[in-house]
């Protein structure tokens, strides 16, 4: 899934999977390790969701994902976030640029 994920966030291009049973199609930005567990904040902007509306941010528990594919379809880069900045991780592995 590394791999996948990397390449992903270098190319700028959508990222689908289940997690936690529903499906999600996103925008992967940050990819990282905080407090052991590996995670990845994406901008959803399709499919399903427990908790609000969509698009919005979600920051990811990737052992919680499952039947991740990367779609053909771009996106164009960082996007801005609320607070001016993404969130913290304890170690990045890729950002999108």
């Amino acid at each position: 899934m590394d791999s996948l994920i990397i390449s992903a966030i270098n190319e700028k291009k959508l990222l689908e999977f289940t997690y936690d049973g529903l499906v999600r199609i996103v925008e992967p930005h940050v990819y990282g390790v905080t407090d052991g567990k590996y995670e990845l904040l994406v901008y959803q902007i399709r499919g399903q969701s427990r908790s609000g509306g969509l698009p919005n941010w979600r920051r990811v528990i990737l052992n919680k994902v499952t039947n991740m594919k990367i779609l053909d379809e771009s996106f164009s880069g960082r996007r801005p976030t609320p607070s001016g900045k993404h969130s913290s991780f304890d170690r990045t592995i890729a950002i999108v640029k």
